[in-house]
């Protein structure tokens, strides 16, 4: 049978029996890969009662009906399991981590941009807004200087959306 190059969706074929379930094959597929959203990109073990049209991102070391299937997407239809291989750059959102991940090639990535703040080699280097931070005022002996740095650290920090202002 001959597949699409880019999402692997099998074509109708000149002639070919049955075409409604090679074109219900291609639809399910559709379904499984457009604006993908997963449960989880965690499990290698299937979960017991999925779903209709519930997806996951199959974890290493899969077992069971997703042995062999590692980073697939599998997605549970009324006739079993369905299962995609991404290709780079595709992206899902997931569920239970809350935050999207990208699969680079070789594996699923996490996101750098979350709910919770920015993350660059898995630590976040920023996080939520906090509260705003009143400017220098007073003090016994003041320091030009040194009030003019924090002014500006205050500033920039305002001017980055890191605190209120």
């Amino acid at each position: 049978m001959t597949a699409t190059s880019r999402c692997d969706l099998p074509l109708l074929a000149a002639g070919q029996a049955q075409k409604e379930l090679t074109h219900n094959e291609a639809l399910a597929l559709l379904d499984l890969i457009v604006q993908s959203g997963v449960e989880s990109a965690d499990l290698s073990d299937p979960p017991g009662s999925p779903m209709p049209g519930q997806c996951w991102i199959v974890a290493d070391d899969a077992t069971g009906a997703w042995a062999g299937q590692e980073r697939a997407l599998a997605g549970w239809t009324e006739a079993g399991w369905l299962f995609a291989m991404p290709g780079e750059g595709w992206q899902a959102w997931v569920a239970d981590r809350g935050h999207p991940v990208r699969f680079d090639g070789a594996a699923w990535q996490d996101t750098p941009a979350r709910g919770d703040g920015y993350y660059i080699g898995g630590e976040r280097v920023v996080a939520a807004r906090q509260t705003a931070i009143a400017d220098p005022d007073g003090g016994g002996a003041p320091d030009p200087q040194a009030r003019e740095a924090i002014t500006a650290i205050l500033a920039a920090l305002r001017a980055h959306g890191l605190i209120a202002s």
